[in-house]
Order: structure tokens, then sequence, then C-alpha cells
């Protein structure tokens, strides 16, 4: 970390003023370098009052994304431990599938405050304003076979959803298999990208990519009816440092079932496709359906009038 995240870690973790000798002491550098610390932080906009032979105390912090801020919610665990922080990408998933092709770390976690060129399913764009959302990559070193990376997909959807509603007072579906939904309306998209060893079949890497609508926001026309926000739905500000340490929480709780499945009952139960007549989209033709269920390969059952039949996310998209 810089020393001014380093500066701001310490005042938010402490209770009482913070002298600016303690500070270059604790963190092994100047009082000059406090200082600069402490001005580049308060033209971010954090309120930090300075008591004359007291020190330093942070009184209020923007909702701004840091290193710091995320680590004062993290617990340890592997996904999430390292991360880097961009103001503006391209597009995260860009870069962690550069880095992790050059041997970025399992868990390895990167940020972006906005996106200029956000992805999602199929070659959508994803909608990546700045300080208005969470767009997070993870690097993924799985021992398993390339073609059963959808599950990775099914517990990041159960691990956001958690993380959702351990931050705002909301209730999360899924839409199989990489789509969240807060009534009936769409606030977070994941995008899993894989590389595979093509002799044995099986994952090099995967990079896990996580766009979350967070502040109260206005959407695009062509948007307005059917994306949303958390900050929209439960009329309240929601922290995107916390957010973002709540999903490596849940993914560091949930990584261990990749091989057991056992999230799979509770992305089940949060689906909003089971039991629902759904318009099943592969290449450029459509077909009406009843989705029945989701097997335990991730993949969704329906119903024609052919009879039951499975289909992977791969090959198709639904309209509910």
């Amino acid at each position: 970390m810089s020393t001014i995240d380093d500066v701001l870690a310490v005042l938010a973790q402490a209770d009482a003023p913070v002298s600016g000798e303690r500070l270059a002491r604790k963190l092994g550098v100047s009082r000059n370098s406090v200082w600069k610390a402490i001005g580049q932080l308060r033209r971010e906009g954090y309120t930090i009052e300075a008591a004359t032979n007291r020190g330093y105390q942070l009184t209020h912090a923007p909702d701004r994304i840091s290193v710091a801020g995320i680590g004062q919610w993290l617990k340890p665990g592997e996904i999430g431990g390292r991360m880097e922080l961009h103001r503006t990408l391209d597009s995260t998933n860009t870069r962690a599938k550069a880095i992790a092709a050059t041997g970025a770390p399992h868990g390895y976690l990167v940020i972006a405050e906005s996106q200029t060129g956000g992805k999602g399913r199929m070659g959508r764009a994803f909608f990546s304003p700045e300080h208005s959302g969470v767009y997070i990559t993870y690097i993924l070193r799985p021992d398993m076979l390339a073609e059963r990376a959808v599950m990775i997909t099914s517990m990041a959807a159960v691990a956001v959803a958690r993380a959702i509603e351990a931050v705002a007072d909301v209730q999360v579906g899924i839409k199989w298999v990489n789509d969240l939904y807060i009534n009936r309306r769409k606030v977070c998209g994941i995008l899993c990208e894989a590389s595979m060893d093509f002799e044995s079949g099986q994952l090099e890497y995967a990079v896990l990519g996580i766009g979350v609508n967070v502040a109260a926001m206005e959407f695009p026309e062509e948007l307005r009816d059917i994306a949303t926000s958390i900050s929209n739905e439960c009329g309240q500000p929601v922290s995107r440092n916390r957010l973002i340490a709540e999903i490596s929480n849940q993914l560091n709780a949930l990584y261990g079932q990749l091989e057991s499945l056992e999230f799979m009952a509770e992305s089940r139960s949060r689906s909003i496709v089971i039991g629902r007549d759904v318009q099943v989209i592969r290449g450029g033709t459509s077909f009406p359906a009843k989705a029945l269920d989701i097997d335990d390969q991730g993949r969704l059952v329906i119903r024609t009038g052919e009879g039951v039949s499975r289909v992977n996310s791969g090959e198709v998209s639904l309209k509910l």
C-alpha cells in the first residue's frame, strides 16, 4: 500500500486522535510524508481534524474505494487478500487476463472506479460510471476441468447475493446463470472467462468479473426499466468498500465447495427462473420453454413441446 493508504488505514481504525510523530514512527516514514498524505486525503474528500498536541482524527470518509477502506471489513483469506486499484480501466477482466497470463497469484483482485469498456456476456457492454458501482475481477486458479467453469459463476452468484444482503436490507434473486436481481431489475452481472490447457482440459486460470450497481443513480433510457442499484432499492447509501470486502469474504467461504457443490441448493432457492416460462435464445433463433430446474452441472433443465432437455449457459440467453 502507499503512504496515503497506510495513513488512512491507521486513522480509520483509531478511536482517538493520532499524532503525526506516532503515525510516522508506526509507518516508518517521515513526518513530512505523513503531512503530505493527510493533505492528499483531504483533497479527496476525507475530513481529518487536527488538534494541537493531540494529532489527527478522521471524522468523515467519502464513499471512495481504497485498499484501506476495504481492509477494514476484509476477513483473512486467499481471495481478495492482494489487490490493485485503478481510477479507470478499459475492463477489469482484460487487465486480470493480462496479469494472470504472466503469473498473478490465485485470489488476486483487480478493482476500477470506472470502466470505459465494461464487458458483459455475449459481447454486450456493461454500464460502468465513476463513483457509482463496484467493478472488480478476481484471478482464480482452481484444480478443475474447463468444462466445469460454469460452477465458478454459480458459486459467485450466491456469494455476491449474500454480500449484497449483508450490506443492505434487500432480497436478491439469481437469473440463471450470471445476473442478480432486486425487485425484478438487474443489479449485478457476472462474467467468468477462462484459459485452459488443451492437452489436459484443465483450467489454467479463470478471471471472475463482477459488476454491481451500488449508488443511487439515474440510468440511461434504454436501461431504466431493466436495471437498478442497491441504494435505489434500499433507500440508503451503501459502502462500496464494505461490499467489495463482503464479496471477497463470501467467495472465501464458498470456494471450498466447488467440489461438493453445496452452494447449488442456495443457487436454486434464489432462482427467479425455475418454474417460469422463459424465452430461450440460442444463436439467431429463440423458442419458448418452461424452466424446471438447475442441475448439478449448472445446466438449466427446460421443457418444450419436444420434451425435457438441458442447456448450457454458454449456449443460450434468457428472456423472462
